[in-house]
């Protein structure tokens, strides 16, 4: 493949290997009192996070499934996932 194509491929798979990251055994590992940071670091980058009330509430995926984290005190105390594989 010339370097052109490479090139106009790299964004595409940059992309898709951050959704990667967003598996049912990677979820597993997420436990009480985590850091946002660390569950970023073992997930990625969060689609969305709402604040209220000292809560901040992550989701993490699309409208077939997903995780939502929700933090207090930067320390994750409620968690759940749907439809991961």
């Amino acid at each position: 493949m010339g370097l052109i194509k490479w090139a106009a491929l790299l964004p595409v798979l940059l992309l898709w290997g951050c959704n990667s990251q967003l598996t049912l055994e990677n979820y597993n590992k997420i436990t009480m009192g985590m850091s946002y940071t660390e569950v970023t670091t073992l997930i990625g980058k969060p689609e969305k996070c709402d604040d209220i009330m000292g809560i901040r509430t992550c989701h993490w995926g699309d409208d077939k499934g997903g995780v939502n984290v929700s933090f207090a005190a930067n320390k994750a105390m409620l968690f759940s996932a749907e439809n991961l594989r």
